[in-house]
């Protein structure tokens, strides 16, 4: 039960970009234009209060997580999953 209590903070804590869990963000956060840390971005999508690649399509986020993830030797159906989840996030879904 506690595993599944830790991934669903995990879930609920991840980067509505790219989907990398937050606590793994080495500066704990993209930024807000005022300074303070963003609770939705982390830093390596999010800084000074906007993205960092504006114009990002939703597909090159994708090909993006398959790659890193092929990188680090994931499986296939792993790759495919997180892939289809990155429509999920806040940034995505609207368009």
């Amino acid at each position: 039960m506690k595993k599944l209590k830790r991934q669903w903070e995990l879930e609920k804590q991840r980067c509505q970009s790219c989907g990398m869990p937050l606590c793994f963000d080495p500066e704990g956060g993209g930024s807000e234009a005022d300074g303070s840390r963003s609770k939705k971005f982390c830093s390596y999508c999010y800084a000074s209060g906007e993205f960092k690649e504006p114009d990002l399509e939703l597909e090159q986020m994708q090909q993006r997580a398959r790659n890193l993830l092929r990188k680090r030797g994931q499986p296939w159906y792993i790759r495919a999953y997180m892939a289809h989840r990155i429509a999920t996030l806040s940034r995505w879904r609207k368009k």
